[in-house]
């Protein structure tokens, strides 16, 4: 076998080192920014202008091109679809978020309308393209309030704006009782919603005009499902005291989801009987024909609309035998009908909720940029993650001058706009436009619809995020790292209430790419026989070392967390021990020089006795008893010739009497490295020095271009370290070693 991984001479190869490719590929040199280059870029000209106008209102590329008669009914149905959703839906997401119903509407009209003309495209999250019939896909994503975002809203409202703080003696029948003011509180709670809103999409539009869409991959897919699963046990625990009808004080902070459960349980002996018969049927109902829905999609033309269904029957059940009067049951109360003019938001707020609206900003535009890039795949097109975030921050910026929460995107309502038949953004006119008439006249109908009948709604829709769960079992079969970052944003999330939990969850998330990074797979490669491919020998039964060389291979780039631990890794893959073997050098080294000294000590004093005896220069050598006579016994002298001041030979690990490497070079894969820095750049310097050292020599294969022009940058090239030692692939390396090996070998040769 091992004849077999003999490189053949026979079959020509030019083999090149890195500093050979530079001067026969003519490398260019790196460009260097200059003013003028930069200014030329920002200069303003009609098509730039033109440019940037359609990418901050892209529905002016698509809008004059819209097909009337193939898409204007597909849209109309699609859009009636989606309003009728928005309407129950936007009701009870306020709820959720502790603010007025109406405001839940507000959030279904104005952002929906809004993002028609910011959306990236006609189809909501995609880049601007050049629309042909044939080729354009199905617009997807539906913006509106969302159940995690409005909890996140909920818990800060009730942390902030408890109320507790809105307590007052209010005089019943000659009796003092102190109840809370709620037209005060709610007054107060849009107000700090409005300003987080404003404050919300000023940090995503500014993130997206620095080109920070990125920002979002740092929620790892894991992360995100595992959060919104924590989150859905929040909006869970949260419509509880709905559902059972109880009132229950407000918490906040860590622990705020258990304190809420244990005092929900203590409570249980008061339940409201008629409230929780009215969401248990609610939630029956609207399970099964849910359920339908999904089965018989094919079949129907358009989802029966069972939430809204529910809605009209409970308000006129409600009214009709007068539930809050006769049982108790609490209902949503007066809904104003007409919209408000805008109002400035209170900056005041701003220091107490910037983490709080950066936390929602990013997981709002998590949850549209994953929905987009379900859809994406599905349809075959892109989304501009930048372009998305600019349209969804407006939509929130403009959105809180007018009383609405922020919002994200619904998987539910997304469904349903590419199912019924949704073919642009008109779809999403027509649904805010459900809202508006629902706004101006419907809404104040709906004073007597029970809050239990909201919070089934929302219970029912938490079914897709509880199926979450099964993750679980995915990613015990496939990766256990991602869960557990799964796990632990789940739990952090629960302890930690949804603002604190999303910090550490971030954080786990990056320490498990660090600890990867420091604990990558380190291997030694062999060669497929009658190939050019290397792979680890501890792997493949075929890939058998070349003989005299070890190739190591990581696989994580190299940087100051991990290098030393890369070099402790190649050393001990070496299979020899060279720290030591070093140290033995320097030791023998270091007792040859005193040898020598104590020669050359000996030797003057000879040379002060010949002169007195009159001794010639030279005289026969003596025996070997008679040296000892003279010198001392165990003294070793070199005696001078005619080639008195030439260097001696450097000593070799073979002269000085210790052990050799089984090996005499060491090639390093540079293949998975993309980035160096200064800590690895010494280190590297170090590994070329010991294994010199040691007598053997190093080389670097597959280093990427930008990581060589690091290199250079950070000085580590030299007189002993040159771009000879860099070779493009491994094979090259080998190649090139051999080659060497087999010169010198025929140079040593005796000649006949």
């Amino acid at each position: 076998m091992a004849a077999e991984m003999v490189l053949s001479h026979r079959v020509p190869h030019k083999v090149l080192s890195e500093a050979d490719l530079e001067e026969v590929a003519q490398r260019k040199p790196p460009a260097k920014p200059s003013l003028r280059g930069c200014l030329h870029k920002t200069r303003c000209s009609a098509s730039t202008a033109k440019s940037l106008l359609f990418r901050f209102l892209p529905f002016l590329h698509w809008l004059p091109r819209y097909p009337v008669k193939d898409w204007l009914l597909g849209d109309i149905a699609s859009g009636f679809s989606v309003g009728i959703m928005h309407l129950p839906q936007g009701l009870a997401y306020a709820l959720l978020a502790g603010l007025p119903p109406v405001t839940g509407l507000y959030s279904s009209f104005y952002p929906v309308f809004l993002y028609f003309f910011f959306g990236t495209s006609r189809h909501n999250s995609v880049e601007v393209l050049v629309l042909t019939l044939d080729s354009l896909p199905t617009p997807c994503l539906s913006p509106g309030p969302f159940a995690v975002i409005s909890v996140m809203i909920g818990s800060l409202t009730d942390s902030l704006m408890p109320s507790e703080k809105f307590l007052e003696s209010v005089n019943i029948n000659g009796t003092n009782v102190t109840m809370v003011n709620e037209e005060q509180r709610d007054a107060a709670r849009v107000e700090l919603v409005a300003t987080i809103t404003v404050l919300t999409g000023i940090f995503q539009v500014a993130l997206g005009l620095l080109q920070f869409g990125f920002v979002v991959t740092y929620l790892s897919d894991p992360l995100v499902r595992g959060y919104t699963t924590a989150a859905s046990v929040h909006v869970l625990v949260s419509q509880l005291k709905n559902v059972f009808g109880v009132s229950l004080n407000e918490h906040s902070g860590p622990l705020s989801l258990f304190m809420t459960f244990i005092e929900i349980c203590q409570k249980l002996p008061g339940t409201n009987v008629g409230t929780l018969v009215t969401a248990i049927i609610a939630m029956v109902a609207i399970f099964i024909v849910k359920e339908l829905n999904h089965k018989f999609a094919a079949k129907l033309p358009m989802p029966i609309p069972i939430e809204l269904v529910t809605i009209i029957i409970s308000t006129g059940i409600s009214y009709g035998v007068n539930l809050n009067a006769k049982f108790g049951i609490s209902v949503v109360g007066n809904i104003p009908s007409g919209l408000k003019p805008p109002v400035v938001p209170n900056v005041s707020y701003f220091g107490q909720v910037a983490g709080n609206a950066f936390a929602i900003a990013v997981v709002g535009y998590a949850i549209c940029i994953s929905l987009g890039k379900i859809f994406a795949l599905k349809h075959g097109y892109k989304v501009d993650s930048n372009q998305e975030l600019i349209a969804l921050g407006l939509c929130n910026f403009l959105g809180g001058f007018f009383q609405c929460f922020a919002i994200s995107c619904s998987m539910s309502r997304s469904l349903v706009q590419e199912s019924t038949g949704g073919n642009s953004q008109v779809a999403g006119v027509i649904a805010s436009l459900v809202i508006l008439v629902t706004i101006l006249k419907i809404g104040e109908l709906f004073r007597d619809l029970p809050k239990a009948i909201l919070a089934a709604i929302i219970i029912v829709n938490l079914k897709g995020m509880f199926k979450q769960f099964n993750d679980l079992r995915v990613l015990w079969k496939s990766n256990r790292v991602d869960l557990m970052v799964w796990i632990v944003t789940f739990v952090a999330t629960l302890m930690l209430n949804l603002d604190i939990g999303l910090g550490a969850s971030v954080v786990f998330g990056l320490l498990t790419v660090i600890f990867r990074t420091q604990l990558p797979h380190y291997s030694i490669l062999g060669r497929i026989a009658d190939t050019d491919v290397y792979r680890d020998v501890a792997e493949y039964q075929m890939a058998q070392e070349v003989p005299g060389v070890k190739i190591f291979c990581s696989s994580s780039t190299l940087y100051f967390a991990n290098v030393e631990l890369y070099a402790e890794a190649l050393k001990k893959k070496s299979g020899i021990n060279v720290d030591r073997l070093i140290e033995k050098k320097k030791k023998a080294l270091k007792k040859l020089k005193k040898q020598q000294k104590k020669a050359e000590k000996e030797k003057a004093k000879r040379q002060k006795v010949l002169p007195r005896c009159r001794r010639p220069l030279w005289t026969p050598s003596l025996p070997q008893h008679a040296e000892d006579r003279v010198n001392g016994p165990g003294v070793a002298v070199i005696e001078l010739s005619g080639a008195e001041d030439s260097a001696p030979p450097k000593p070799t690990l073979r002269t000085l009497g210790l052990p050799q490497p089984g090996f005499h070079t060491i090639i390093l894969d540079f293949s998975p490295v993309n980035f160096v820095d200064t800590v690895s750049i010494k280190i590297l310097k170090n590994i070329f020095r010991d294994f010199h050292e040691i007598e053997v020599d190093v080389f670097v294969a597959s280093c990427p271009v930008p990581v060589l022009a690091q290199l250079e940058q950070g000085n580590f090239f030299s007189s002993a370290i040159t771009k000879h030692c860099f070779f493009p692939s491994v094979h090259d390396a080998v190649i090139h070693i051999s080659r060497k090996r087999h010169q010198a070998s025929v140079s040593t040769q005796p000649r006949c």
